[in-house]
């Protein structure tokens, strides 16, 4: 079943068990973009729950576009929300704080993954497909190749240069 179709019977035939798959086919990578953000397991656990919960209740709000990217901007939002509240409560004497925020992290990070984000959402239709399809979803491109009827090293080709591609738009936004 597509994610539109599942979306569809949860949002139009009150089918709610049906979210089960969403979480199902989308946890491990909303997971880990969190860890990758937040460099904690406990914490990017608890930005992986909260992102299901944001997407349910959005769900009707959900424009049919890629699910993967559409989890992953929510729960980067959720993470950064998180982080900041953290780094605010940072200025309270260590024995209120539960955690202290990891020394890792840093606005720069958080700057950069927006401005990817936003690279991405700039590029054409078929290119944001492959991205999806690789890094989001996490697919092989021997897959890759065999849903979008191309050849294997076409897809690896394609993948190269709108990676390059992604460098060059990133490179002259910071000159």
């Amino acid at each position: 079943m597509t994610d539109r179709e599942i979306v569809t019977r949860i949002t139009a035939a009150g089918e709610t068990r049906r979210f089960a798959d969403i979480v199902g086919r989308y946890s491990s990578m909303v997971y880990s973009k969190s860890l990758g953000v937040v460099h904690r397991e406990e914490l990017a656990a608890e930005v992986t729950q909260q992102t299901f919960v944001k997407a349910y209740e959005q769900l009707v709000f959900w424009r049919g576009q890629e699910m993967g990217p559409w989890l992953v901007t929510i729960a980067m939002h959720t993470a950064l929300h998180i982080l900041e509240k953290e780094k605010r409560r940072r200025g309270q004497p260590a024995e209120t704080m539960a955690d202290s925020l990891p020394d890792t992290f840093d606005n720069e990070r958080e700057e950069m993954i927006q401005r990817m984000e936003e690279a991405i959402r700039q590029l054409p239709e078929a290119d944001r497909e492959l991205i999806t399809l690789h890094y989001y979803q996490q697919q092989k491109t021997a897959d890759i190749a065999r849903r979008t009827g191309l050849s294997q090293q076409n897809v690896l080709v394609r993948l190269h240069r709108i990676r390059e591609k992604l460098r060059e738009m990133l490179n002259h936004e910071l000159h």
